[in-house]
């Protein structure tokens, strides 16, 4: 699964990413409610989890602002204010669930499971995702072309999977560096670039036209045909 962490305390943020990209799931986190807001608007995420006191923006206003866009992305609300009316408020803001700090890292991923199944519909249960001669099996990781397996790195398969949910559309340089490295990442750096190209260098057959287009000045799209 793709999982957005929005957690300002640096200790409880690496303690979740190292142990979910254990359990296989890719992760991207911000310490800046607002951040975690437009990312969660602008990216493709099956879970995300909220701290409340945030900077930016308080976790209840993120929530909200979510369930008002229509953002109807599995969202766990992780903090330590476990008062009952932050609770109540958290849960009729629009959270699946509530988990205060300290946790147990087993009791969150069966939480994670229960919410995400709880929010999984007939059409979404098949897990592979296919655009032209490009199929990526969300359960395993694994990627292929025309049935032959790609062997990409995680930012790859990341940047892959993203263009690969709209083949078509066009996806700025930021977006793709918000979506798969966060939003503290230097915006002026070429690190988008240099993997496109790595990725290029592993999708096209010599001669072949390229999967992925450049649109000078703008981004890249997913030439799926």
């Amino acid at each position: 699964m793709r999982i957005l962490i929005v957690e300002d305390e640096s200790r409880i943020a690496d303690f979740l990413q190292r142990g979910l990209r254990a359990e296989g799931h890719f992760c991207v986190a911000t310490d800046n409610g607002r951040e975690g807001l437009t990312l969660a608007l602008e990216g493709d995420f099956d879970l995300i989890l909220l701290d409340l006191m945030l900077p930016g923006m308080h976790g209840h206003e993120v929530c909200q602002q979510l369930r008002l866009g229509n953002i109807t992305t599995p969202l766990i609300i992780l903090t330590a204010m476990d008062s009952v009316e932050n609770v109540v408020k958290g849960l009729r803001l629009g959270a699946d669930d509530y988990m205060t700090k300290p946790f147990a890292f087993e009791e969150l991923l069966a939480r994670i499971d229960t919410v995400t199944k709880r929010n999984t519909t007939p059409a979404e249960e098949d897990p592979c995702l296919r655009a032209g001669p490009l199929e990526f099996n969300r359960d395993t990781l694994q990627m292929s072309i025309d049935g032959r397996a790609l062997h990409l790195t995680a930012k790859e398969m990341a940047i892959l999977e993203l263009l690969m949910t709209k083949p078509g559309t066009l996806f700025s340089r930021e977006r793709i560096l918000s979506n798969v490295w966060g939003m503290n990442m230097d915006p002026l750096t070429n690190i988008v670039d240099v993997y496109i190209g790595k990725l290029r260098k592993k999708l096209n057959s010599p001669g072949g036209d390229s999967l992925i287009e450049t649109v000078r000045g703008m981004g890249y799209r997913l030439n799926a045909e």
